[in-house]
């Protein structure tokens, strides 16, 4: 979303782990998948009170129920460090978690330590599953008793893989890092069918290098897709949005050596490019296209752009646009509020560039090194509706929050070091509080890159947000990982189902209730509602920060008064389970407002001028 000017409440590394693996919406083979699933808990003996089977661990002192630290529950726990000379502990389990099921990973940890500094990360946990890192823990995480962490981890369903917790201490001053009752519980997935939207189940590859700046890149991308409709698909278009922000004559955004697919011409002012496909997709089929890439980013601290040494690469990799039943989604670009409308796909993409420049990304990223001073990123994102990426000489703090979330912040110069730390406060408490109402945040880290030049205020992608130095900004933009990122909708033709929510969450996660809120509502016309399009808001642009983020969100919490806190609680986390990583629509959550209470909304709705 963009900010108060419009965007900061406008759009936001994601761990593989961290996501479920449930088909996208339209696969019969999904439905049926659930249906198999058999919930059960797959970590043999996570309490440690019947000996050390099946469990491996580095020295047989790790399992243990010795004196100097406590189990969570029952007798023995898992004891890694803690000697204070350097010194590494390992813990792990193979198991399978069943097809078609969603799955969490939790474990209690108690972490003490010896250590004095506030600042710096001396020794450390690293909790796994397979090769991707669920999160680090540190000295500076030490604390009074046990606390519990929770991992979606649903994007292994149907694998064999290890769970393992590594330890490592430096050469003085102790560190414990004691685990207990270490579960993987698997539930039946919750992705809604949807044989509507397609392509669907996208997976983009993409290998890109930077210029000595990064503010030009060249490679390749495909994408392989599936067509979820009954109906055969011909074509299919790929969104080149950042073309909005050069001319048709010197586009930004270069697609070129078109395979798998015929390139047509460029429409929607060379926003979109039809790729006619060499024979009809029928139903569940799928193909692959792939297309050499440009990309050039113009001047200006922008959502797409340079800001001195800092470029903002968001929205310049080609997506898939959406067929539904209204036919091809090709609205134009909104710099106003977002135009996005796209289905949750999987990235691996791989960044070439400068070893002087910080590229944090969407997705969980691994650098090796490459050539000349040069570095490669490998950032890999799965379930997301979108990539985006920075490049440039920035400052990078972290730490994690209080429920095991990752946090980067990056600033540009001239961000203190005190805003910084601020903002990754902020961030920790928002990713929890949004998280602890709409359910857990599936990305693995979060990014967030700040710049108080952003004229938007704020921009969310997957698990990567722009932002200003401003604590209800960037709560806000995280609030997008669910209204928009989690649960899409067309944000083109119904922005008020990821700004107006995620204005709410906003408020609840400040302590904020909107009391009279409602009251203070003054409409410019009978043609004025929430639910309008950006074609509305783009030829009355003074008015939808007001109406779209301000009213509607008034709306949902005059809606909460109305039926009660415990059911609005209820409606909100059961309505994003229900459409996790599937596509929303202002019909159904009316529909489902409407379940959960048994007072007739007719009127509510018409009040509140929320059609649909």
């Amino acid at each position: 979303m963009r900010s108060t000017p419009h965007k900061a409440f406008a759009t936001s590394a994601l761990a593989i782990a961290a996501l479920a693996a449930a088909l996208l919406p339209g696969s019969t083979a999904s439905a049926a998948a659930q249906a198999a699933c058999t919930p059960a808990q797959v970590v043999t003996n996570g309490g440690f009170e019947s000996g050390t089977s099946p469990w491996t661990q580095s020295s047989t002192s790790v399992i243990t129920s010795r004196t100097g630290q406590s189990a969570h529950g029952g007798a023995s726990f898992a004891w890694l460090d803690g000697t204070g000379s350097t010194h590494t502990d390992t813990l792990s389990q193979s198991v399978s978690i069943p097809s078609g099921c969603a799955a969490t990973l939790s474990f209690w940890v108690h972490i003490d330590t010896a250590e004095t500094t506030s600042s710096t990360a001396y020794d450390k946990l690293t909790a796994k599953i397979g090769s991707t890192t669920l999160a680090t823990y540190s000295n500076l995480d030490k604390a009074t008793g046990y606390v519990k962490k929770s991992f979606d981890v649903s994007a292994f369903a149907g694998q064999t893989v290890t769970v393992a917790f590594t330890g490592t201490e430096d050469s003085s001053l102790q560190t414990s890092f004691v685990l207990d009752d270490i579960a993987l519980d698997t539930s039946a997935a919750t992705t809604p069918g949807d044989s509507t939207r397609t392509p669907a189940s996208p997976s983009y590859t993409v290998s890109l290098t930077s210029n000595s700046t990064g503010t030009g890149w060249t490679g390749h991308e495909s994408v392989t897709f599936t067509n979820a409709s009954s109906t055969a698909l011909s074509e299919i278009y790929l969104r080149l949005w950042d073309n909005y922000h050069g001319t048709c004559s010197a586009p930004p955004i270069t697609v070129s050596n078109v395979t798998g697919g015929t390139a047509g011409a460029l429409s929607v002012a060379c926003t979109a490019l039809e790729i006619a496909l060499p024979t009809p997709l029928a139903q569940g089929q799928s193909t692959t296209v792939g297309f050499d890439l440009g990309i050039t980013v113009p001047s200006g601290a922008d959502r797409f752009g340079y800001d001195g040494a800092f470029s903002m690469i968001g929205n310049a990799l080609p997506v898939l646009a959406v067929q539904d039943g209204s036919g091809w989604h090709l609205d134009p670009y909104t710099n106003n509020g977002e135009s996005f409308y796209s289905l949750a796909a999987d990235f691996k993409v791989t960044l070439d560039h400068p070893t002087s420049i910080l590229v944090p990304a969407t997705g969980t990223s691994v650098d090796t090194p490459g050539t000349s001073g040069r570095t490669v990123t490998t950032a890999t994102a799965s379930k997301v509706r979108d990539f985006a990426w920075a490049a440039g000489p920035f400052t990078k703090i972290s730490g994690t929050s209080p429920a095991g979330v990752p946090i980067n912040i990056y600033s540009v110069s001239g961000i203190s070091s005190s805003s910084a730390q601020s903002m990754l406060t902020t961030a920790k408490s928002a990713v929890d509080a949004h998280a602890g109402r709409f359910g857990a945040y599936p990305y693995g880290e979060l990014d967030a890159v700040i710049d108080n030049n952003f004229w938007f205020g704020g921009m969310e992608y997957p698990g990567f947000v722009l932002d200003l130095v401003s604590t209800t900004a960037l709560t806000h933009e995280i609030g997008h990982q669910w209204w928009y990122g989690i649960v899409g909708d067309d944000e083109y033709n119904s922005p008020w189902l990821d700004e107006a929510f995620t204005d709410y969450a906003t408020d609840l996660a400040q302590g904020l209730t909107g009391t009279n809120c409602w009251n203070s509502v003054s409409w410019a016309s009978s043609a004025e509602k929430i639910t309008n399009s950006m074609a509305y808001w783009d030829a009355h642009s003074s008015r939808y920060s007001t109406v779209v983020y301000g009213y509607g969100k008034c709306a949902l919490h005059d809606l909460r008064r109305l039926i009660g806190d415990t059911a609005m609680t209820n409606l909100l986390k059961s309505y994003a389970s229900s459409h996790w990583y599937g596509v929303s629509t202002t019909a159904e959550f009316k529909a489902a407002a409407q379940a959960a209470t048994s007072t007739d909304l007719t009127s509510f709705w018409t009040t509140h001028r929320i059609d649909g």
